[in-house]
């Protein structure tokens, strides 16, 4: 079997039927109708399944079921790789649930590349809000560039291409690695992390403007960011040996050409993160007073301040393997992004584009002092 598209989901019932049948549509359309669809669901009680397996996939053989394992998108995807691994599938494409943009062509994108022998890992590539993809655009970005050297401009995209040679190195993990956050939020960031460290064939797959259900930093992304934070914190120890040595950051290949399409508007509440980084913010010995006068003052946080936070975090986690330092480090990414928010509020989506890439620069620039106070620390 060529494609196995998975798609896990919890309470997806409004939004499954339209990514199922768009998904079925493109593997008819783009490889002969040589693959299958897959649900893997934590449970719904909003009738999702029922509405997965009512959906026309165009003669495509479908197949839904209840995942095992901690409740999380993780736990969803890793029972998705078993199942592709049993069918022989050479591809699997993830489609998060909730997608309203989602085109048949972009089977073709996530798995083409892996099928014709150029890539192990796909990515997306996607044109977004300027307000869009928070966590991304202030952490995984940056990080994953600076440190791995490669600029996936979206490492926890949700939408990915995964060949059987990396299957099998996801599935021939510790099986104690299912326990921790990757089988939430934390699966995307370990997922893209390990691909580049341990096949280095990422390519980026252009899919235009993603669509999906927005959420506001302040009301619906904590759990996320704590978990998505946690688990990069932990890839940062796992792969030491290899961020030591990199100091030029390498552009990814972009498969197919970026359609030109409308990105939806979309607004977050500045005052409201404002009076969260505010309250929210614990007094922390590692991290400087000015930054800490910085937040409680203003409520933002300027770039240079923040790069400095989220680092010396990470030394402080890598000492401690504490989840708190990631739970300190919330009012500072709230902070953060209100300030990312006021400095692009005027740009055009491209204009704040190029702002999030030139960040890149003063990333690498404090990359230097990290390293030499994560061997310090290491010395101890």
């Amino acid at each position: 079997m060529k494609v196995v598209v998975g798609i896990p989901s919890y309470n997806n019932a409004e939004t499954i039927s339209h990514v199922a049948r768009t998904a079925a549509q493109g593997i008819v359309d783009f490889f002969d109708g040589d693959g299958m669809i897959v649900n893997s669901d934590g449970g719904s009680a909003d009738g999702t399944r029922e509405r997965f397996m009512e959906t026309d996939t165009f003669g495509l053989p479908k197949e839904s079921f209840v995942y095992e394992g901690l409740p999380g998108k993780g736990s969803a995807m890793r029972a998705i790789m078993e199942f592709a691994m049993k069918q022989g599938a050479e591809a699997v494409v993830f489609l998060d649930s909730d997608l309203r943009s989602v085109k048949p062509w972009w089977i073709e994108r996530l798995a083409g590349p892996i099928l014709k022998g150029e890539a192990d890992y796909v990515t997306p590539f996607y044109l977004r809000h300027r307000f869009d993809g928070t966590i991304t655009n202030n952490v995984c970005f940056p990080i994953t560039a600076v440190l791995y050297g490669k600029k996936v401009r979206q490492p926890i995209g949700g939408d990915f291409g995964v060949g059987r040679k990396l299957l099998e190195i996801y599935l021939e993990k510790p099986k104690e690695i299912w326990n921790t956050d990757v089988a939430r939020f934390g699966i995307d960031i370990w997922m893209t992390t390990t691909a580049i460290n341990e096949s280095g064939r990422v390519v980026q797959a252009a899919l235009g403007a993603k669509v999906h259900d927005v959420k506001d930093p302040g009301k619906h992304l904590k759990g996320m960011f704590l978990q998505v934070v946690g688990t990069l914190f932990e890839l940062v120890i796992t792969y030491e040996n290899a961020w030591k040595e990199v100091w030029k950051i390498e552009d990814v290949p972009i498969y197919g050409e970026t359609p030109q399409e409308e990105v939806p508007p979309m607004s977050i509440d500045i005052e409201n993160l404002k009076k969260l980084a505010r309250e929210t913010l614990e007094e922390v010995e590692y991290i400087d007073r000015s930054i800490l006068s910085e937040v409680k003052e203003n409520g933002t946080l300027s770039l240079s301040s923040w790069i400095d936070t989220l680092y010396r975090s990470a030394v402080q986690y890598r000492k401690t393997r504490d989840k708190r330092v990631v739970e300190n480090l919330l009012p500072f990414y709230f902070a953060r992004t209100v300030r990312f928010a006021e400095e692009v509020k005027s740009l055009s989506d491209e204009e704040a584009e190029k702002y999030v890439y030139e960040q890149l620069d003063v990333f690498l620039e404090k990359k230097r002092l990290f390293k030499e106070e994560w061997e310090v620390e290491n010395k101890r």
